[in-house]
């Protein structure tokens, strides 16, 4: 019988992992038995909207922390796939800078090219995963919301893709339980209008942070206040925002900081990051990380160092994401199908993931932290056939990204990068992106010459 494969959701990082299946197929390669379960209605992980806060229409929490009118933070030059270009997708060449329904457009039309839905179970949740030491297999147990039954199967490796910003890491400040205004998380925020004419506080210095800020700002709100524990963004922000030290308490609608001083505010948003959070995995098989570049007990960032069977992608904190996630699955695949080898000893691959992680202990700033990781995709992809690229062009666009941030962060998405898949200088977009206010792909993919 052939070997079974459980890929565990189907996001960019699952999707990734179907691919690369589906890739080695393509080339003649005897592939395992592979089935994805994904507990939501369609592929597309976080890149999958939804308006659902909270639990789902079936009781299981939301996974999705994706907003309305989200656009690509960063360069799509930075996370192209090396063997579906935009250009391919697309017909011709678009801006740096996609939103989040073009974006998921790109990402359905690589795994619609490849036919891989028919390998993905969906509405199905994974309750609890267990190896086998005698037989040497991994018990999968789902519940199939479909068919409202739970079942179990037997698979011979594991691939966890569930992704790392679904469970939110929620503080609790004084007097949240009087505010007079709403409290939610980042994970739970999904329209920038809603706080049209407000004066919203933001707790956090995150990505979100900086990213829901602008959104409000953009969709007028009436100010900014961005509460930090350790030190300030420091970017060049417009005149309705200000960036203050942590928050001590709220009285009310009155925010009292730690140097003392207070603001009037009507909404709080808590972009105070994620968990990774694996409830469904046994003891012996969980991930249990904070947030960084080289988590612990993963071999190359992948292997689950205590059984090599079992696989983690997409859980580093990250600047490189697509492309990385599908060096680690074709990585994680060439294992599976006998290509590659890891080292027999733990204690080997521990060592060799205590000097990834001192290394990453001693990069000096952000530009050291994208070099490292683009070194660490460069590592991954040149140990099998995943198409290569230029890495360091990548990473120069990530640099160029960082400086135009610093010069402007309100206009750095107007910007635009050279693909180093296609060498195509990306063209400017139609709209400034603080004009931009319809997100849709209909409206995004527009010539000058339409409007």
């Amino acid at each position: 019988m052939r070997p079974r494969v459980a890929v565990l959701g189907a996001g960019p990082s699952g999707l990734a992992q179907l691919r690369a299946f589906q890739s080695a197929a393509q080339k003649g390669a005897e592939i395992p038995e592979i089935v994805c379960f994904e507990k939501q209605d369609d592929w597309g992980g976080l890149w999958n909207y939804t308006w659902r806060t909270g639990l789902d229409q079936y009781g299981e929490p939301v996974h999705g922390s994706m907003y309305r009118y989200l656009w690509s933070n960063g360069p799509k030059e930075g996370l192209e796939f090396a063997d579906y270009t935009f250009e391919e997708h697309f017909g011709r060449p678009i801006a740096s800078y996609p939103p989040r329904s073009v974006l998921f457009d790109y990402i359905k039309g690589r795994v619609e090219k490849a036919n891989v839905r028919k390998w993905i179970r969906f509405r199905n949740v994974v309750r609890h995963v267990t190896y086998d030491d005698g037989s040497g297999k991994f018990m999968v147990t789902v519940k199939d919301h479909d068919l409202d039954e739970e079942y179990t199967e037997a698979f011979d490796y594991v691939v966890v893709a569930t992704g790392h910003f679904s469970t939110p890491n929620v503080p609790e400040f004084e007097g949240f339980d009087s505010f007079n205004g709403r409290v939610l998380h980042a994970h739970d925020f999904r329209d920038a209008l809603e706080f049209k004419d407000k004066n919203i506080l933001i707790i956090g210095t995150s990505y979100s942070a900086e990213d829901i800020g602008s959104q409000c700002w953009k969709y007028g709100c009436k100010s900014v206040t961005v509460s930090h524990r350790t030190a300030p963004m420091g970017f060049d922000w417009p005149d309705n925002w200000k960036e203050v030290p942590l928050l001590q308490k709220v009285d009310r609608n009155t925010a009292t900081f730690k140097d003392g001083t207070t603001a009037e505010v009507d909404a709080i948003i808590l972009c105070t990051g994620y968990l990774h959070f694996f409830p469904f995995m046994a003891e012996n098989l969980k991930l249990k990380t904070n947030n960084r570049l080289y988590p612990v007990h993963l071999y190359n960032g992948v292997v689950w160092t205590a059984n090599p069977k079992l696989f983690y992608l997409g859980m580093q904190d990250q600047w490189f994401t697509f492309n990385m996630f599908d060096a680690q699955a074709w990585y994680a695949r060439d294992i599976m199908l006998g290509r590659l080898d890891v080292p027999v000893s733990k204690y080997d691959m521990e060592k060799d993931i205590a000097h990834w992680r001192e290394v990453e202990d001693n990069l000096a700033d952000d530009y050291g932290a994208i070099d490292f990781q683009g070194e660490y995709t460069r590592r991954l992809i040149d140990l099998t056939d995943y198409p290569s690229f230029d890495i360091n062009g990548a990473k120069e666009a990530f640099y160029q990204w960082k400086k135009h941030k610093k010069k402007n962060i309100m206009t750095f998405r107007d910007n635009g990068y050279k693909s180093v898949m296609t060498g195509t200088m990306a063209p400017v977009h139609h709209t400034l992106w603080k004009d931009a206010l319809d997100d849709s792909l209909e409206s995004y993919l527009q010539t000058e010459a339409a409007e």
